[in-house]
């Protein structure tokens, strides 16, 4: 299984990036060929030294890096990647891995 993690920095208006997140970003997300799940952060997110500058953190699962790597250059992927710039107002940081059970 691999995963997309998606890290959004703090925006300048949370009520607005939550609303636009959950209404506009994610049915578009949800179209990327390939995604066979999609988690949301809930609530504060801390780290071992306190708060975390991040606002919510989405991780999507994919088959495999093959997969990731076709979702990311699909239509779907590229407007998801596009409609980013609408509401990530605090920044983001994306990245993939490939991950197994141990």
């Amino acid at each position: 299984m691999a995963r997309l993690v998606v890290l959004y920095g703090t925006p300048i208006d949370p009520g607005a990036f939550d609303k636009y997140y959950f209404a506009t970003h994610i049915p578009i997300a949800k179209q990327i060929p390939g995604l066979r799940k999609y988690e949301v952060s809930r609530g504060a997110i801390g780290t071992p030294a306190g708060p975390a500058r991040h606002h919510l953190i989405a991780t999507l699962h994919f088959d495999d890096m093959n997969a990731v790597q076709k979702a990311l250059a699909s239509p779907q992927g590229q407007a998801a990647a596009a409609d980013v710039a609408t509401f990530a107002t605090g920044g983001v940081e994306m990245m993939f891995f490939d991950s197994a059970e141990i």
